[in-house]
Protein backbone atom coordinates (compact mmCIF):
# COMPACT_ATOMS: atom_id res chain seq x y z
CA UNK A 1 0.00 0.00 0.00
CA UNK A 2 1.12 3.53 -0.71
CA UNK A 3 1.45 6.21 1.91
CA UNK A 4 -0.90 9.05 0.87
CA UNK A 5 1.42 11.64 2.41
CA UNK A 6 4.45 10.33 0.53
CA UNK A 7 2.38 10.02 -2.66
CA UNK A 8 1.24 13.65 -2.41
CA UNK A 9 4.75 14.85 -1.57
CA UNK A 10 6.30 13.09 -4.56
CA UNK A 11 3.61 14.36 -6.91
CA UNK A 12 4.13 17.89 -5.64
CA UNK A 13 7.86 17.45 -6.28
CA UNK A 14 7.18 16.12 -9.79
CA UNK A 15 4.94 19.04 -10.68
CA UNK A 16 7.48 21.52 -9.33
CA UNK A 17 10.09 19.84 -11.55
CA UNK A 18 7.67 20.13 -14.48
CA UNK A 19 7.22 23.88 -13.98
CA UNK A 20 10.97 24.40 -13.66
CA UNK A 21 11.59 22.34 -16.82
CA UNK A 22 8.99 24.41 -18.68
CA UNK A 23 10.55 27.67 -17.44
CA UNK A 24 13.97 26.42 -18.55
CA UNK A 25 12.66 25.58 -22.03
CA UNK A 26 10.83 28.90 -22.44
CA UNK A 27 13.88 30.91 -21.35
CA UNK A 28 16.17 29.19 -23.83
CA UNK A 29 13.62 29.31 -26.65
CA UNK A 30 13.03 33.03 -26.09
CA UNK A 31 16.74 33.84 -26.18
CA UNK A 32 17.78 31.58 -29.05
CA UNK A 33 14.69 31.47 -31.26
CA UNK A 34 13.44 35.02 -30.77
CA UNK A 35 16.18 37.37 -29.58
CA UNK A 36 19.07 35.91 -31.57
CA UNK A 37 17.00 35.59 -34.75
CA UNK A 38 15.97 39.24 -34.44
CA UNK A 39 19.46 40.63 -33.85
CA UNK A 40 22.08 38.29 -35.31
CA UNK A 41 22.84 38.65 -39.04
CA UNK A 42 25.13 35.86 -40.23
CA UNK A 43 28.36 37.20 -41.70
CA UNK A 44 27.40 40.88 -41.31
CA UNK A 45 29.12 42.43 -38.30
CA UNK A 46 27.93 45.99 -38.97
CA UNK A 47 24.26 44.96 -39.29
CA UNK A 48 24.43 42.76 -36.19
CA UNK A 49 26.01 45.49 -34.04
CA UNK A 50 23.52 48.03 -35.40
CA UNK A 51 20.65 45.73 -34.40
CA UNK A 52 22.11 45.32 -30.90
CA UNK A 53 22.47 49.09 -30.49
CA UNK A 54 18.91 49.66 -31.71
CA UNK A 55 17.49 46.95 -29.42
CA UNK A 56 19.94 46.88 -26.53
CA UNK A 57 17.15 46.21 -24.04
CA UNK A 58 16.09 43.11 -25.97
CA UNK A 59 19.71 41.94 -26.21
CA UNK A 60 20.15 42.32 -22.44
CA UNK A 61 16.82 40.57 -21.84
CA UNK A 62 18.08 37.64 -23.90
CA UNK A 63 21.16 37.38 -21.67
CA UNK A 64 19.05 37.57 -18.50
CA UNK A 65 16.69 34.95 -19.94
CA UNK A 66 19.55 32.47 -20.40
CA UNK A 67 20.81 33.09 -16.86
CA UNK A 68 17.31 32.58 -15.43
CA UNK A 69 17.13 29.37 -17.45
CA UNK A 70 20.42 28.18 -15.95
CA UNK A 71 19.10 28.84 -12.44
CA UNK A 72 15.92 26.93 -13.31
CA UNK A 73 18.08 24.06 -14.59
CA UNK A 74 19.91 23.81 -11.26
CA UNK A 75 16.65 23.85 -9.32
CA UNK A 76 15.16 21.30 -11.72
CA UNK A 77 17.95 18.77 -11.35
CA UNK A 78 17.76 19.12 -7.57
CA UNK A 79 14.06 18.18 -7.69
CA UNK A 80 14.70 15.28 -10.08
CA UNK A 81 17.61 14.05 -7.95
CA UNK A 82 15.43 14.04 -4.84
CA UNK A 83 12.61 12.35 -6.74
CA UNK A 84 14.70 9.63 -8.41
CA UNK A 85 17.66 8.96 -6.10
CA UNK A 86 15.85 6.00 -4.51
CA UNK A 87 15.81 4.31 -7.94
CA UNK A 88 19.58 4.40 -8.48
CA UNK A 89 21.64 6.79 -6.38
CA UNK A 90 24.70 6.44 -8.63
CA UNK A 91 22.79 7.39 -11.79
CA UNK A 92 21.07 10.23 -9.93
CA UNK A 93 24.44 11.60 -8.81
CA UNK A 94 25.81 11.35 -12.34
CA UNK A 95 22.79 13.28 -13.62
CA UNK A 96 23.41 15.96 -10.99
CA UNK A 97 27.13 16.24 -11.79
CA UNK A 98 26.52 16.55 -15.54
CA UNK A 99 23.97 19.32 -15.06
CA UNK A 100 26.21 21.25 -12.64
CA UNK A 101 29.10 20.98 -15.11
CA UNK A 102 26.87 22.06 -18.00
CA UNK A 103 25.45 25.04 -16.11
CA UNK A 104 28.94 26.16 -15.07
CA UNK A 105 30.16 25.91 -18.67
CA UNK A 106 27.06 27.71 -19.93
CA UNK A 107 27.45 30.59 -17.48
CA UNK A 108 31.13 31.02 -18.37
CA UNK A 109 30.19 31.02 -22.04
CA UNK A 110 27.77 33.90 -21.41
CA UNK A 111 30.77 36.19 -20.84
CA UNK A 112 31.47 36.12 -24.58
CA UNK A 113 27.89 37.17 -25.32
CA UNK A 114 28.28 40.20 -23.04
CA UNK A 115 31.35 41.42 -24.97
CA UNK A 116 29.40 43.52 -27.53
CA UNK A 117 28.05 45.61 -24.65
CA UNK A 118 31.58 46.29 -23.41
CA UNK A 119 32.81 47.10 -26.90
CA UNK A 120 30.14 49.75 -27.32
CA UNK A 121 30.39 51.47 -23.94
CA UNK A 122 32.75 54.22 -25.17
CA UNK A 123 35.58 53.40 -22.74
CA UNK A 124 38.79 55.32 -23.43
CA UNK A 125 40.89 52.26 -24.22
CA UNK A 126 38.56 51.43 -27.12
CA UNK A 127 39.84 54.50 -28.98
CA UNK A 128 42.68 52.27 -30.22
CA UNK A 129 40.15 50.53 -32.49
CA UNK A 130 38.22 52.00 -35.39
CA UNK A 131 34.44 51.33 -35.65
CA UNK A 132 34.84 48.50 -38.18
CA UNK A 133 37.32 46.74 -35.90
CA UNK A 134 34.98 47.08 -32.93
CA UNK A 135 32.14 45.64 -34.99
CA UNK A 136 34.40 42.75 -36.02
CA UNK A 137 35.37 42.05 -32.41
CA UNK A 138 31.72 42.12 -31.35
CA UNK A 139 30.82 39.66 -34.10
CA UNK A 140 33.75 37.43 -33.15
CA UNK A 141 32.56 37.32 -29.55
CA UNK A 142 29.04 36.33 -30.66
CA UNK A 143 30.42 33.61 -32.91
CA UNK A 144 32.56 32.33 -30.03
CA UNK A 145 29.42 32.24 -27.92
CA UNK A 146 27.62 30.19 -30.57
CA UNK A 147 30.51 27.72 -30.72
CA UNK A 148 30.50 27.57 -26.93
CA UNK A 149 26.82 26.67 -26.96
CA UNK A 150 27.61 23.64 -29.13
CA UNK A 151 30.18 22.52 -26.55
CA UNK A 152 27.67 23.02 -23.72
CA UNK A 153 25.18 20.94 -25.74
CA UNK A 154 27.43 17.94 -25.04
CA UNK A 155 26.51 18.19 -21.35
CA UNK A 156 22.85 18.74 -22.30
CA UNK A 157 23.05 15.50 -24.26
CA UNK A 158 24.84 13.48 -21.59
CA UNK A 159 22.55 14.38 -18.68
CA UNK A 160 19.59 12.88 -20.56
CA UNK A 161 21.26 9.44 -20.42
CA UNK A 162 21.07 8.96 -16.62
CA UNK A 163 17.70 10.74 -16.61
CA UNK A 164 16.37 8.35 -19.25
CA UNK A 165 17.68 5.32 -17.35
CA UNK A 166 16.14 6.55 -14.10
CA UNK A 167 12.79 7.24 -15.76
CA UNK A 168 12.89 3.79 -17.40
CA UNK A 169 13.75 1.91 -14.19
CA UNK A 170 11.67 3.92 -11.73
CA UNK A 171 8.19 2.70 -12.65
CA UNK A 172 6.95 6.23 -11.89
CA UNK A 173 6.47 6.91 -15.60
CA UNK A 174 5.74 4.90 -18.76
CA UNK A 175 8.95 3.09 -19.72
CA UNK A 176 8.71 4.35 -23.29
CA UNK A 177 9.35 7.84 -21.93
CA UNK A 178 12.74 6.73 -20.64
CA UNK A 179 13.51 5.13 -24.01
CA UNK A 180 12.63 8.38 -25.83
CA UNK A 181 14.88 10.39 -23.51
CA UNK A 182 17.75 7.97 -24.13
CA UNK A 183 17.28 8.14 -27.90
CA UNK A 184 16.86 11.91 -27.70
CA UNK A 185 20.19 12.30 -25.91
CA UNK A 186 21.87 11.51 -29.23
CA UNK A 187 20.32 14.62 -30.79
CA UNK A 188 22.25 17.28 -28.88
CA UNK A 189 25.46 15.29 -29.28
CA UNK A 190 25.02 15.21 -33.06
CA UNK A 191 24.39 18.97 -33.09
CA UNK A 192 27.82 19.48 -31.52
CA UNK A 193 29.45 17.06 -33.96
CA UNK A 194 27.69 18.83 -36.84
CA UNK A 195 29.65 21.99 -36.01
CA UNK A 196 32.94 20.20 -35.44
CA UNK A 197 32.55 17.99 -38.52
CA UNK A 198 30.90 20.25 -41.12
CA UNK A 199 29.81 19.05 -44.55
CA UNK A 200 29.08 15.58 -43.18
CA UNK A 201 25.69 14.70 -44.65
CA UNK A 202 25.08 11.73 -42.34
CA UNK A 203 25.66 13.81 -39.20
CA UNK A 204 23.62 16.70 -40.60
CA UNK A 205 20.65 14.47 -41.38
CA UNK A 206 20.98 12.51 -38.15
CA UNK A 207 21.13 15.66 -36.03
CA UNK A 208 17.88 16.97 -37.54
CA UNK A 209 16.06 13.69 -36.88
CA UNK A 210 17.38 13.15 -33.36
CA UNK A 211 16.88 16.78 -32.29
CA UNK A 212 13.19 16.37 -33.16
CA UNK A 213 13.11 13.24 -31.00
CA UNK A 214 14.95 15.09 -28.20
CA UNK A 215 12.49 17.97 -28.28
CA UNK A 216 9.48 15.65 -28.39
CA UNK A 217 10.81 13.47 -25.55
CA UNK A 218 11.55 16.41 -23.27
CA UNK A 219 8.20 18.12 -23.84
CA UNK A 220 6.31 14.85 -23.29
CA UNK A 221 8.25 14.43 -20.03
CA UNK A 222 7.54 18.04 -18.99
CA UNK A 223 3.80 17.77 -19.55
CA UNK A 224 3.65 14.33 -17.95
CA UNK A 225 5.27 15.78 -14.83
CA UNK A 226 2.79 18.67 -14.84
CA UNK A 227 -0.39 16.76 -15.64
CA UNK A 228 0.22 13.25 -14.29
CA UNK A 229 2.98 13.51 -11.72
CA UNK A 230 4.38 10.15 -10.65
CA UNK A 231 2.63 6.78 -10.40
CA UNK A 232 3.69 5.33 -7.05
CA UNK A 233 1.37 2.32 -7.38
CA UNK A 234 2.87 1.34 -10.74
CA UNK A 235 6.37 1.56 -9.23
CA UNK A 236 5.38 -0.74 -6.36
CA UNK A 237 3.80 -3.28 -8.72
CA UNK A 238 6.93 -3.37 -10.90
CA UNK A 239 7.09 -3.74 -14.66
CA UNK A 240 4.30 -5.62 -16.30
Amino acid sequence: MTNPTVDASMNKMARKAGWLYLLLALCFLFSTMYVDSRLYVTGDAAATVSNIHASEGLFRLGIVSILVGQIAFMLLVNELYTLLKSVDRGQARLMLILVVAGVAAGCLNMATKCAPLLLSNGAGYLAAFDPAQLDGLAMLSLDLYRYGVYVVDIFWSLWLIPLGLLVYKSGFFPRVMGVLLLIGSIGYLLVSFKLLLPNNEAISTGSSVFVMISTMAEFIFVFWLLLKGVNIRRAEQGPA
